[in-house]
């Protein structure tokens, strides 16, 4: 078997869409399971659509997912150019092998291909609608994800049109001819095209790459396609967000493939060992944020400390909660003790806003739940009265200080949890309490315990 060559061929017209995005990906993944390449191809003939801000957003995209490509833009080959738009006399070329071979004809301007058969009829003989189609002789399509398919091309088709461009399936398959394509995988939606691609292999003498049509990505309630006007269709919306992006290329993993076991969250070494074909189900494969988000805080939550530090420190800076004159040591302790509570770096300004700014805002709700039990104030006296007196400030001096405390008032230690966290945070939740108070400081734990009320 030759060597695998698999191509991703997005037409940039706008935002990097996630259904592009999980089909560069499963190229990519089988290119890396296999060793072998992963050519990124531009398909630009589109004048008035395609733009350099759509290429670069494309681009930038797929290098934030981590999808390193082979050949194509920026890294060459030896099979190039790698735009259509600049292969021009390479299809000029193979159109004129059609048309030595009397597989093309000329109708109104436009070049069509002449398919061949006692079943097949030229295109002008539909021009009466009443006239019975003649339907080919179907095409055999191993696929290998869809298993044997089917399909009649029922009438020639323009692989020219009238104003001199050439048509998508007449370039797309000599690009993977001379490109040396061994499979192409792509979207379900591209199966009623390969039919028509398959006759042209086989009328230009070139041997039909092996297919692998993927499903289709749904909408979250499983009704209909995903399109790009949906919530959470634009890779750019992830960045935006602040998601990490091995979080979404690991969720991708799982819009359409199975490793066959209860495993979601994967190192991409291990994905890539386990990825091929046999795994790709044919049902259509629901978008669920709900598992992307999950996945997200399991990556956020195993990151190390400095680089979580790195990618929280714009995130806060921006919030206005930080700037360069803080104490970089305060900074990873807050962050040491919040990450295990983080859900995702959006939503981390709200979660530890209260480590940096003393005029943090009061919980409604979390107040009411406090003050519905006994008498918290008297209770918060007491805690702040014990913690004043420790001297050495850190979290286990902190919790004996509370347990001496509760053992003289004929309480539990937990009885002062909800006081001082509402008090020293304004939240019922966040961060382990004693880390959140050793982390604070006595000084701004006291201070906050007594301005309270």
């Amino acid at each position: 078997m030759s060597k695998v060559r698999v191509r991703f061929a997005p037409s940039p017209t706008g935002f990097f869409h996630i259904g592009s995005a999980r089909t560069a990906l499963f190229n990519w993944l089988y290119a890396r399971h296999t060793n072998g390449t992963f050519v990124l191809r531009i398909e630009d003939t589109d004048k008035e659509r395609n733009t350099p801000e759509a290429l670069a957003a494309l681009l930038d995209g797929m290098r934030w997912l981590g999808l390193d490509w082979d050949e194509g833009p920026e890294a060459g080959g030896e099979f190039g150019p790698y735009f259509q738009s600049e292969r021009q006399s390479i299809y000029e070329a193979y159109l004129k092998k059609l048309s030595d071979d009397g597989r093309t004809y000329e109708k109104d301007g436009a070049v069509f291909f002449k398919l061949l058969g006692e079943r097949y009829v030229e295109f002008d003989k539909y021009k009466n609608a009443d006239l019975e189609k003649v339907r080919s002789e179907p095409v055999v399509i191993e696929d290998a994800v869809r298993g044997r398919v089917e399909k009649a091309v029922e009438q020639d088709f323009v692989i020219r049109r009238s104003n001199g461009d050439f048509g998508f399936h007449f370039v797309n398959v000599v690009d993977d001819i001379t490109m040396q394509i061994t499979h192409v995988i792509r979207g379900e939606d591209h199966l009623s095209n390969t039919a028509r691609h398959v006759e042209l292999y086989r009328a230009l003498g070139a041997t039909p790459p092996v297919f692998a049509h993927i499903p289709l990505i749904l909408k979250s309630d499983g009704k209909g396609k995903m399109s790009k006007r949906e919530s959470g269709a634009l890779i750019e919306e992830y960045r935006q967000r602040h998601f990490l992006p091995q979080a979404v290329r690991n969720f991708l993993c799982l819009l359409g493939w199975n490793p066959k076991d209860e495993s979601e969250v994967m190192p991409i070494e291990e994905i890539i060992e386990r990825f091929d074909f046999p795994a790709i189900q044919k049902d259509g494969a629901r978008f669920d944020e709900q598992k992307l988000s999950h996945i997200n805080t399991e990556y956020l939550r195993a990151l190390n400390l400095e680089t979580f530090a790195w990618m929280a420190a714009p995130i806060l800076t921006e919030a206005g909660l930080i700037d360069d004159s803080l104490d970089e040591d305060y900074l990873q302790a807050v962050l040491s003790v919040a990450q295990e509570k983080a859900k995702d770096l959006t939503g981390l300004p709200e979660l530890v806003g209260f480590f940096f700014n003393d005029n943090f805002i009061i919980d409604p709700s979390a107040r009411e739940r406090v003050f519905k039990k006994g008498d918290p104030l008297d209770r918060l006296a007491e805690a702040t009265e014990a913690l004043e007196a420790v001297t050495e400030w850190n979290k286990e001096a902190i919790e004996q200080s509370l347990e001496t405390l509760a053992e003289e008032k004929g309480q539990k230690k937990f009885a002062y949890f909800p006081i001082l966290r509402l008090a020293t945070s304004g939240q019922s939740g966040g961060p382990d309490l004693l880390a959140m108070l050793e982390v604070l400081g006595k000084g701004r734990v006291v201070s906050r315990c007594k301005g309270f009320g």
